[in-house]
């Protein structure tokens, strides 16, 4: 889902209306392929949500639409079968860790841009060129920071 630039810029997006709203602070993300590594910390909510369902509902509401428009077929991939939705473009329940100090947060800023080289260093597409092919259900792995 994420190979194409324009879903990685709708992340982007939805990352800096967050933040410039005050509702989030950005310390690190790593776009892959088919999920998002993303070190950040809630400030506060937004109305009735926290800022990581407004991330969520935002950029699926989003990819939905272009690929409704642009390329149906591709949706059909991310049709679901539970009640509360028709499409799933994040996983439910990403993997979410405590930083609990500095040493930590560099420790894992350290770990999300290497597995990023990793991955382009390795890859038989590591041009990074955008595709056709769709990737699997996108993953969020959310690390909050707390204050």
């Amino acid at each position: 889902m994420l190979k194409k630039d324009k879903y990685k810029e709708t992340v982007v997006k939805s990352l800096e209306n967050l933040a410039q709203r005050n509702l989030i602070k950005v310390y690190g993300f790593v776009l892959m392929p088919n999920h998002v590594h993303l070190i950040w910390e809630m400030l506060q909510m937004n109305n009735k949500e926290m800022p990581d369902s407004s991330f969520t509902k935002f950029t699926a509401h989003e990819f939905k639409k272009d690929l409704k428009m642009h390329h149906p077929e591709v949706l059909e991939i991310f049709k679901s079968d539970k009640y509360d939705r028709q499409y799933q473009f994040w996983q439910r329940d990403a993997l979410a860790v405590p930083i609990l100090d500095k040493q930590m947060l560099l420790q894992k800023l350290d770990y999300i841009h290497l597995q990023y080289r990793d991955w382009e260093t390795n890859s038989p597409t590591s041009t990074n060129t955008p595709t056709n092919t769709p990737t699997s259900t996108c993953t969020v792995t959310a690390t909050v920071t707390p204050t």
